[in-house]
This record gives C-alpha cells, structure tokens and sequence, in this order.
C-alpha cells in the first residue's frame, strides 16, 4: 500500500521539475551587467585655516566622503570638479551645515580628473582630490551591500 502512495508524489515531482527546466530557456534577455567598484571612504577634517583629506589619490568611481568640523562654527563642505571650464559637465555635492565638533557623509560617484573640497570664505584653505582611471568592478566581490 505504501508503494501506492509513493507513486503519484513521484510523478508531480518529476512534472514540477520537468516544467522549471523548461521555464529556465534559453531566450532571456536578462544581461549580467559589470557591478560598479565598491564605494571607498575618504576622510576629511576642517580645521581653523585649511582642509586635510585622506587619501588625495584613487580611482574613478563611488565614494563616501566623510567630514568631521573641528572649528568652533557650523560649515558647509563643498565637493566639485575643479577642471577647466567647457568640459564635461561636473560634480558638485554640499552637504548641509556641519556643526563644531560635528561629522557629515557626502556620497558622489566621481571620474577621472581634479576636484577640489572646500567651505565657503578664504580663512579656510581647500584640499584637492587627483581622480585617477576607474576602479576595478566589485563583480566578484562577496558581501557587499
């Protein structure tokens, strides 16, 4: 009486295996597109007469620019293209007020060429970030977000 029972469990398995095979044709036109490369971080301090940001040489691609305040008043940092005019169009990302002793994140996918990080006025000197060729793909990478 067992064998019975068994008979028909078998059957629909091999017909639901059966039909995802052939649910998994060949006539997709899905495309296993290149990730970008994974975000890096690069850390900036405002201090009371210039900027300092580490590293100030990498690839094209994500980053996360992460700033921390240290004068004794609120900041807005600025990131953009310092390229000559007529080129390409560039990068400018500001991120809102930053108070003293305080941090902010900035997100920007850059590209090759210069870019110069500063705050409003002229007490404050500006860092400048040397934007090499694009980054490898993260693909292949494990456990990324």
């Amino acid at each position: 009486m067992a064998r019975a029972h068994r008979t028909p469990v078998v059957a629909f398995t091999a017909a639901a295996a059966a039909a995802v095979a052939v649910g998994c044709g060949s006539d997709s036109d899905y495309k296993n597109t290149e990730r970008p490369a994974a975000p890096i971080v690069i850390t900036a301090l405002i201090a009371k007469d210039r900027i300092s940001v580490s590293p100030t040489k990498f690839g094209a691609g994500p980053i996360q620019l992460k700033v921390v305040n240290s004068t004794d008043r609120s900041q807005s940092v600025t990131l953009e293209t310092a390229d000559e005019p007529g080129g390409d169009a560039g990068v400018r990302q500001v991120t809102g007020p930053i108070n003293p002793k305080d941090n902010a994140t900035l997100a920007a996918n850059v590209r090759q060429g210069t870019y110069s990080v500063h705050v409003s006025g002229d007490d404050i000197r500006a860092a400048t970030l040397d934007v090499g060729e694009p980054r490898p793909s993260s693909q292949q990478d494990l456990m990324l977000p």
